[in-house]
């Protein structure tokens, strides 16, 4: 008898594998560690969000989050990298808005930003900063464009690299307002800022984690706050649209990506659980302590967002005749 159930066990794995069905085929996801894939060097202010974001993860489903660095090529590389991995849901990009701006910039991807992934969860926005050099001695935004339109003055902006969210929202500032500014990128934000507190460099369009304890150290003057609300951090700080420049509402975010085709129930799962780990006080206490708001949106509804973002940079680069040369 034990023979024969030993025989008829044989025949029955063996008539799952000539079926193709995996030993694992029933399990609920997830069932095995999860890679959170962040496409910049680690250390930054994006890298740390992230892992913030995959401990929380983490205890949330009850398997390991590991995060992985994959930098360069304006974040192209680590979104290539999810963008080819299996679409399990066990590979997930941490995208952020400079993954929009270098896509619409940058025409040889070896992606597409729009079909090559399934957006899972938008996790929270800010918004973007104007400063200045002290060594330029403007105070707001008037002032600057003012400034800008004197006879024979060469005015620069700084910016975390070409196709980087400060580099779009400077092109888009000067779409806006029809003033000349120079673009000078750097191999990151830490050292553009270096530049700009040494007057080598004038204006920075910057996300507020990057400035905010230059601007609390009085090293930067606070021109405005971009979009049409100012921001609770500096209440004393006109928005872009009260100073007269509508449709300069620009926003860095934070999100989660996965491969393209990756099953909707999968999807559905992991916007649930970012969704409720997003009310944790760990992450609701930074977000506010650097001027960014939680966001809660449907993975229907993120890809709608990123869409819409895709769409208006796009449009500036073809409007301006941007190139990553």
């Amino acid at each position: 008898m034990k023979t024969l159930l030993n025989v008829l066990a044989l025949l029955g794995l063996g008539l799952g594998s000539s079926l193709g069905l995996p030993t694992w085929a029933d399990s609920p996801f997830p069932s095995k560690t999860i890679t959170l894939i962040v496409p910049f060097a680690a250390g930054g202010g994006t890298d740390s969000i992230a892992r913030d974001v995959g401990k929380l993860l983490s205890e949330k489903l009850e398997q390991p989050v590991i995060v992985e660095n994959k930098g360069g090529g304006g974040g192209a590389i680590g979104a290539n990298f999810v963008a080819k991995a299996p679409a399990d849901g066990y590979t997930l990009l941490f995208a952020t808005s400079t993954f929009a701006t270098n896509s619409s910039l940058d025409s040889s991807l070896p992606f597409d930003p729009d079909k090559d992934f399934s957006p899972v969860a938008l996790i929270g926005k800010g918004p973007i900063l104007i400063v200045a050099s002290k060594s330029l001695g403007v105070k707001n935004i008037t002032e600057l464009i003012a400034y800008a339109k004197k006879k024979d003055v060469n005015l620069n902006f700084c910016s975390a690299g070409n196709g980087s969210i400060n580099h779009l929202t400077g092109e888009l500032f000067k779409a806006k307002t029809g003033i000349a500014m120079t673009h000078i990128p750097y191999k990151g934000s830490g050292p553009a800022v270096i530049d700009l507190i040494a007057g080598r460099t004038q204006v920075f369009f910057s996300t507020v984690p990057t400035i905010l304890p230059f601007i609390k150290q009085k090293n930067v003057d606070l021109l405005a706050v971009t979009g049409n609300k100012r921001l609770a951090l500096f209440p004393s700080t006109a928005s872009t649209q009260e100073a007269g420049i509508s449709g300069l509402d620009v926003s860095t975010w934070w999100g989660i990506l996965a491969p393209a085709n990756t099953p909707k129930s999968v999807v559905d799962k992991l916007n649930q659980a970012i969704n409720e780990i997003t009310t944790q006080d760990q992450l609701k206490e930074r977000f506010i302590s650097e001027g960014a708001s939680i966001e809660r949106e449907t993975p229907h509804e993120f890809q709608l967002t990123l869409r819409k973002e895709l769409t208006m940079w796009r449009s500036l680069v073809k409007g301006s005749g941007l190139s990553l040369n």
